[in-house]
């Protein structure tokens, strides 16, 4: 995989839906200027595992937005999907009304900028990316499509590099910073 931490995040536009279903978007990376961004993909909708993680991301949404961040997520489903997985019932395999927008990167371009595309399946591993208010990647983590990850784990990410300094493993807010 290509180094991408540390330099500009990989531009980006694509169309989308709102969280709450309603409205159909466009959304690029310039609309986060001056905000964290924390953008995570996920393969499908009307799936097993990614709900989960969605569901998740939504229930901190406020803890993120103390920190100045938003979220964004990104499949390659298209916006017409996202917007029935979105209004489906919650027994019929719907995720309900979300704090933020989902992505859809239906030509996989940004899922191929960011390293997550998988070829075969026409469809995004699980990568998340935090970048910071002047657009440059601060953080990268991709894994298995087997595996949720973990909203409350990102967001202590998010403090750690929010904090300016030295973060040992699991620091949490208020602990001592390293001093070298």
């Amino acid at each position: 995989m290509q180094r991408m931490v540390g330099l500009k995040a990989p531009d980006f536009k694509m169309p989308g839906v709102s969280g709450d279903g309603e409205r159909f978007i466009d959304i690029s990376l310039n609309d986060y200027k001056g905000k964290w961004l924390v953008m995570f993909f996920y393969p499908r909708d009307f799936t097993f595992v990614c709900p989960t993680e969605i569901k998740s991301m939504n229930r901190f949404y406020d803890e993120f937005q103390k920190l100045n961040a938003e979220i964004l997520g990104v499949s390659t489903d298209s916006e017409h999907s996202h917007k029935a997985w979105i209004k489906a019932d919650e027994k019929d395999g719907g995720i309900g009304t979300l704090s933020f927008p989902i992505g859809a990167d239906t030509i996989h371009k940004v899922s191929k900028d960011y390293g997550v595309y998988i070829e075969e399946d026409g469809a995004a591993l699980r990568g998340l990316f935090i970048v910071d208010p002047e657009g440059i990647l601060r953080y990268a983590v991709v894994h298995d499509l087997n595996v949720g990850r973990s909203a409350q784990e990102t967001l202590r990410v998010l403090q750690a590099l929010r904090a300016g300094g030295l973060c040992p493993a699991d620091w949490a807010p208020g602990e001592d910073l390293l001093t070298p």
